[in-house]
């Protein structure tokens, strides 16, 4: 072939894009993929945010949906899990008032997000389910609507122990999100010492930070990184409720919305969770990945950005009145039950054989953490909107895939 036919046949040829891959050390080609880690406001996902005061010492943080305009709607009262906020749940919120005609209520629970309590180191069930219970009477003095009401983790055991104390007189039903006493107490052996060595929490019960220095985009990163939150866009308005500023001493969502500035002010954080394989688009160029070290604060803790709300390791004393007798107390509450779970190997005897026996609905989700509700809002959305609509708790809104109970 000619080099006039070469050129007139290259001709003809569409442009070849830009690369967006460079050559490593290795003379391989890995591609370059950063992805944005800049947080998002509670107000994209919620019409408003209340400080309910109880009395002097006790103001409780909610979000709330859109009201409704029919008063007969029922209300979701939204619990998270330990270490997390009401945020955890904005992307559930928009997601299942879209497909029923409902209000959501999440709710920061004690020592958490944004709540103010004078003691937020009593984290024990009948603490927390009195706390709920005083937050929808000072919501809803007079004519509180009918109460669905949602826990995830920590969240779900209080649920079960509100209603088993009876604390709500309009509870509809009760849904729990990833929580089985069986494994949750098999797993409180270990707990203590998992917490210690994932954050390195010293012995004075001080609060740790991410990273010296740390932006609120790397916290972001390392909520994704480390497989806490598998959903970016849930942890973007999620990660800003769990991490106060070491300055200022206020939440991140109190800093948000965040100038290009500050939020660039810090590298990306390199860090490879052990247990995942890497991929080739997650690799830097020319640099080895590095495990970030968690530290322990000195005495000089304005020097790091930002740190845990809430210590955890504070918590341990109450797990166990969490837990004990969950299944049981679940299996006896004398409303409509759904359980909602991340893996089928997580249920315990009791109620294994009270599915069998009929007594609570049961859905698995697969290819989501222990955040099921961050990770996959949608079908956790569309699993709680088809119990409602079944149950004749709800209308629909509009036409939606009803999930069936299946495991």
């Amino acid at each position: 072939m000619s080099a006039l036919q070469k050129t007139v046949l290259k001709s003809r040829l569409p442009p070849v894009p830009p690369s967006t891959s460079t050559r490593s050390r290795d003379g391989s080609f890995k591609k370059n993929r950063q992805k944005d880690y800049t947080p998002t406001m509670w107000s994209e996902y919620f019409h408003e945010q209340k400080d309910v005061k109880i009395d002097e010492q006790h103001t409780f943080r909610v979000y709330l949906s859109m009201p409704p305009q029919e008063r007969s709607v029922p209300l979701i009262v939204l619990l998270h899990g330990g270490g997390f906020s009401a945020l955890t749940w904005s992307l559930f919120v928009n997601e299942i008032t879209a497909i029923i005609h409902c209000q959501c209520m999440a709710i920061d629970l004690r020592g958490h997000g944004d709540t103010q309590t004078i003691n937020e180191d009593d984290l024990s069930a009948e603490t927390l389910a009195a706390d709920v219970s005083n937050v929808l009477h000072a919501m809803y003095p007079e004519n509180a609507p009918q109460i669905m009401i949602v826990g995830h983790s920590m969240g779900g055991a209080i649920c079960v122990h509100i209603s088993h104390l009876r604390l709500i007189p309009t509870l509809l039903g009760c849904v729990v999100i990833d929580v089985v006493e069986g494994t949750a107490m098999e797993a409180l052996a270990s707990q203590g010492q998992h917490i210690s060595k994932a954050f390195n929490t010293p012995s004075n019960g001080g609060m740790c930070s991410l990273r010296p220095q740390l932006s609120l985009s790397n916290c972001l990163s390392f909520s994704i990184r480390s497989g806490q939150i598998r959903n970016i866009e849930s942890a973007k308005v999620s990660m800003p409720g769990q991490v106060v500023n070491c300055q200022s001493g206020l939440l991140a969502t109190n800093e948000l919305p965040l100038t290009v500035e500050a939020n660039e002010s810090s590298p990306p954080v390199k860090f490879t969770n052990p247990l995942a394989i890497s991929e080739d688009a997650e690799l830097e160029v020319d640099e080895p990945t590095v495990v970030p070290i968690f530290k322990a604060p000195t005495e000089s803790v304005d020097s790091k950005k930002y740190r845990w709300r809430i210590d955890l390791a504070k918590s341990e004393k109450f797990w166990t009145g969490w837990f004990e007798g969950l299944s049981q107390k679940f299996l006896d509450l004398p409303v409509p039950k759904l359980l909602l779970l991340a893996s089928i190997d997580g249920l315990d005897r009791t109620l294994t054989v009270g599915q069998m026996q009929g007594k609570f609905q049961m859905q698995v989700l697969a290819r989501c953490g222990h955040a099921v509700h961050e990770d996959r809002p949608h079908e956790v959305a569309e699993v709680i909107a088809s119990y409602m609509v079944r149950n004749k708790f709800a209308q629909p809104s509009t036409d939606f895939v009803r999930q069936m109970p299946a495991c």
